[in-house]
């Protein structure tokens, strides 16, 4: 079933056209990854799809009572919220209901307020609770965040970071019930494995997606359509992102062939027209104006592969020393007695994750930072590019190209040819036109690719790339991989693009924690691997120290055969108990002492309840190794 239809949109800012004249339409099931060059509209179209953003050509038909929920690139909270009550946002019945909820429930654990009237409110406000179904919305949000990393739902969103905010924000278009689901950037501020978990609950997520994400292992194992921005068409895709790469080379070698018919065509004609040719009949007439027409037809070169030789700095044979190196942020240990020497053809990838102290180290090895314990020394010869998290020294008054002349005219070639600054440009897709209006005037994806090619432009013999790919469309990711194929100095980056980290890596520094950094030789599945075979071990050791000493056939104890005859009624018994104290809770709201009693009853009962749950999946397992055993 088709959910919307969106038929010759157009939407421009000012003077620039953003879309133009796109159509398409997005079924029941499908799950969507749009990709494109920053600038080309694809986040707008995306807000348009929403119903968040106007157009001004074109029309867009919707399902009755379709329902969208949209997670935008960059999130705004009342900074007084707490996490929970961030998480339901929105002018709904069913998140009013929540937010009142979690308000109560948070002053009455605090002890703000008159505690009779909190809970005759809190009655009140169980009852939307129980009419819409709300109860497993609460635990699967909080199932969620925990997830995603946030563990401390009575935090002030004020005390987040904004990776931490966008997390909220994510965990709260996956708990609304919804028949298509927008997100712009998922993966953003997340570290690898909560992105592989995102993908597993996407994957198993009834509905359809429509999203943008640079990630590309993301895209291929989650969507099953890929739609294109290019240059103002539109080109749809009916498979992942490894589908979309070989009908996008078969579609690029068609374009070739019929710009080389062109060419030829051109070539005799031009001859024809060269000879002296007059519109003397009709058929002259029309035969000139073929000419003209397909003469004007323009052939984009721009995906063509990208070459890079830049000669860059001399790097001598003393590169970068770490030696014992410590850092501290108050009582929090970052990095611990930490050493290396890096090595010319060093193509490291920082792993771990969110806060272990990634991002400090490179601060520590460009200088930005200074160590609490230990030294680093750097050769003489030593020039680092350091691409930052954040935009650095951009002055959006400057044109663009002043803006790269600003570290270098030209590069040059091991060759010895000289690259201008206005070519560099143009291999980082901006065109002429765009290289003269002001900074201010690019799109946020702009200026990072802006940045990017400003560290470059730098020469330097050693880059350090702090999360290059948040903000980087695929083609320019594509163009800087390119880039550091060619680079003759060591890298050293911070990323969670997992696609990244194996094309580009051949050794990865894993922060298991302050107190230890693994040193593993390879890419992303390498330390998969490495993670895998970690936990095989632990799994190991801790089986052996549960083995008996002296093997014995497998059989349940007196104790146990009873326990796993009866555990099921006792299990539905608790269960039951816990309905009873939720209504006696109900019952007693007013009453101070009573409800104490029944809430410590209650939790006392759900913490057996837990360990029978424990204990039924043991000995239901158990149950199948000796049937096993027998076989």
């Amino acid at each position: 079933m088709n959910l919307i239809t969106l038929e010759n949109i157009s939407k421009s800012y000012s003077e620039k056209q953003i879309i133009n004249n796109i159509s398409f339409g997005i079924n029941e099931g499908e799950k969507i990854g749009i990709i494109g060059v920053n600038g080309t509209g694809k986040s707008t179209l995306l807000k348009i799809v929403a119903g968040l953003d106007e157009f001004y050509d074109g029309k867009i038909t919707r399902v009755n009572k379709l329902r969208c929920e949209y997670l935008p690139q960059d999130v705004d909270f009342n900074d007084e919220d707490k996490v929970l009550t961030a998480v339901f946002y929105g002018d709904t019945i069913e998140m009013k209901a929540l937010r009142e909820y979690e308000n109560i429930v948070s002053k009455l654990s605090s002890g703000q307020g008159d505690y009779e009237e909190l809970s005759n409110k809190l009655i009140e406000a169980q009852e939307p609770m129980d009419d819409l179904n709300l109860w497993d919305m609460e635990r699967e949000a909080k199932t969620i965040l925990t997830r995603l990393g946030i563990t401390n739902f009575e935090e002030k969103v004020s005390n987040l970071s904004g990776g931490q905010k966008k997390r909220i924000a994510l965990a709260s278009a996956l708990i609304r019930p919804c028949d298509l689901l927008i997100l712009d950037e998922p993966t953003n501020h997340l570290d690898s494995e909560t992105i592989g978990w995102l993908e597993e609950y996407l994957n198993s997520r009834k509905g359809s997606l429509l999203m943008i994400t640079h990630d590309r292992y993301f895209l291929d194992r989650v969507t099953n359509r890929i739609i294109e921005l290019d240059k103002g068409n539109l080109y749809s895709y009916d498979g992942n992102y490894s589908y979309f790469l070989e009908k996008k080379i078969e579609r690029k070698e068609l374009e070739k062939s019929s710009e080389e018919k062109r060419q030829n065509f051109l070539r005799n004609e031009l001859k024809w027209v060269k000879r002296g040719a007059k519109a003397r009949s009709t058929k002259q007439k029309a035969r000139l104006d073929r000419f003209k027409e397909i003469s004007e037809i323009k052939y984009d070169s721009e995906d063509q592969e990208v070459d890079f030789d830049i000669k860059g700095s001399r790097l001598g044979k003393k590169l970068v020393e770490i030696n014992n190196v410590s850092k501290s942020f108050g009582d929090k240990k970052i990095v611990k007695d930490f050493s290396y020497i890096l090595l010319r053809k060093d193509r490291i990838g920082i792993i771990g994750e969110n806060g272990r102290g990634k991002s400090t180290l490179m601060n520590l090895i460009a200088g930005e930072l200074s160590v609490d314990n230990g030294e680093i020394i750097r050769g003489e010869t030593v020039k680092i590019g350091y691409f930052s998290q954040e935009n650095r020294f951009i002055d959006s008054e400057l044109r663009v190209i002043d803006y790269i002349r600003e570290v270098g005219e030209y590069l040059e070639t091991a060759s010895g040819e000289k690259i201008t600054a206005s070519a560099m440009l143009e291999k980082f897709l901006f065109t002429p036109e765009i290289q003269y209006t002001e900074v201010k005037r690019l799109s946020g994806g702009e200026k990072r690719r802006l940045y990017l090619l400003r560290v470059l432009m730098s020469e330097p013999n050693i880059l350090l790339l702090d999360e290059p790919t948040n903000d980087l469309d695929i083609t320019t990711l594509t163009i800087l991989e390119d880039y550091l194929d060619s680079f003759d100095g060591p890298v050293i980056t911070v990323s969670h693009d997992r696609y990244f980290i194996d094309r580009i890596c051949n050794k990865i520094f894993y922060f298991k924690s302050a107190n230890e950094i693994d040193i593993l030789h390879g890419g992303y599945n390498e330390y998969l691997l490495f993670r895998q075979l970690e936990e095989e071990k632990v799994s190991e050791i801790k089986e052996k120290k549960e083995k008996p000493k002296s093997e014995k056939a497998l059989k349940f104890s007196f104790n146990e055969q009873r326990e796993y005859e009866t555990i099921d009624e006792v299990i539905e018994n608790l269960e039951e108990k816990i309905k009873e104290l939720d209504k006696s809770i109900e019952e007693n709201a007013s009453s101070y002492g009573t409800l104490n009693d029944l809430l410590k009853e209650k939790e006392q009962v759900e913490k057996e309840l837990s360990e029978k749950y424990d204990r039924w999946t043991y000995l239901n397992e158990l149950a199948e190794k000796i049937e096993q055993a027998k076989k």
